[in-house]
């Protein structure tokens, strides 16, 4: 049933779109004695006088800043009750609360860069950890090529919450592996041996600092190592044919796990 206005107070759905609080919230606050209203109808409907509404316009601040119904019905009724030293308590939570909202908003702006950007690295800190060849650009252009992709989105949060320091990490986890592949190479490591079903392993492990690659993965991505222009420089300049001989040692290890790289698909 509405309920309309009475002269000599108003009824709780006028409170409530007075206040912005709910009509539930203003019905439980009678119940448990915390702000009942002085009148009632004729017909039994509620009635809030302007002192009431001084309670609640009360209520409503304490909850605001936090305050418990407990802590706020201390404060308004007990007599003896620190009311300065209760809010100067709640303003401490509160800081503390703004403090940690305020690093959830950096998180989430850096989160935000990462996906937009990748690396969040100036050009003269990706040059100075991965070297004179890297290119700055490269990273905008996986972008542009797999920004869509849940690879990327796996990337991005790991870059997020990376710094510097950790970066200089993986980028010697990466030269080490490259010079871990060529010296195998050099000792004549064949497909299919454990020493290259170890370093087929490795490989797997260190890229996972970007984003998880499973088997089959693998595969696509040493194929693409041969193939692609850019990748066969980098891998042919450490030993001439190195990117072909890492293709087969992952050829290999795949097929003893009963995959046929012939078929390999990107998951």
């Amino acid at each position: 049933m509405p309920e309309g206005t009475d002269a000599e107070g108003l009824t709780v759905g006028q409170v409530s779109a007075r206040l912005g609080v709910t009509v539930r919230a203003l019905h439980h606050w009678d119940e448990i004695g915390l702000a009942r209203p002085s009148l009632r109808t004729a017909a039994g409907y509620r009635l809030y006088t302007a002192r009431d509404l001084e309670r609640l316009h009360r209520i409503v601040v304490y909850r605001e800043i936090g305050l418990g119904l407990d802590r706020i019905r201390a404060v308004l009724d007990d007599s003896t009750a620190d009311v300065p030293g209760a809010l100067r308590a709640q303003r401490t939570q509160v800081a503390e609360r703004i403090a940690r909202l305020q690093r959830l908003s950096a998180g989430l702006d850096r989160m935000i860069d990462a996906h937009e950007n990748g690396l969040l690295l100036t050009a003269e800190q990706q040059a100075a950890l991965f070297g004179p060849e890297w290119n700055p650009d490269w990273t905008a252009q996986a972008r542009k090529e797999y920004g869509d992709t849940a690879q990327w989105r796996q990337f991005a949060e790991r870059s997020a919450s990376r710094t510097p320091e950790e970066w200089q990490a993986v980028a010697e986890s990466v030269a080490d592996l490259d010079r871990a592949l060529a010296e195998a190479m050099d000792a004549g490591v064949t497909p299919g041996t454990p020493e290259a079903s170890h370093l087929v392993e490795r490989h797997r492990e260190v890229f996972a600092s970007y984003f998880p690659l499973t088997r089959q993965m693998q595969v696509c991505l040493a194929r693409r190592y041969e193939a692609d222009p850019g990748f066969a420089a980098h891998y042919d300049a450490l030993r001439p044919g190195l990117a072909t001989w890492f293709r087969r040692i992952v050829d290999a290890d795949a097929r003893a796990h009963g995959i046929d790289p012939d078929t390999a698909t990107w998951e």
